[in-house]
């Protein structure tokens, strides 16, 4: 079935911005029988956003400074 594209705000990428992947899909299943390339868009922006979080996690973590393996506790 085939529907009428409806063109949506710019402010739906917001949505990816603020909640990552999860708003990113939120906002594709939203988008997606209005304006499916904005749809695409928004999921393909959580998806990256998601990534570039992970790597800058992962460099932040690897230069911080006192963090040892042992760490004394006993369990």
């Amino acid at each position: 079935m085939s529907y009428p594209e409806k063109r949506r705000s710019n402010a739906w990428f917001l949505l990816p911005v603020f909640f990552g992947i999860i708003g990113g899909v939120g906002a594709y299943f939203i988008l997606r029988k209005d304006d499916p390339h904005k749809a695409k868009n928004c999921l393909y922006l959580g998806i990256i956003l998601m990534i570039v979080g992970i790597i800058f996690n992962v460099l932040i973590g690897t230069t911080i400074p006192g963090i040892e393996s042992g760490t004394n506790v006993n369990i």
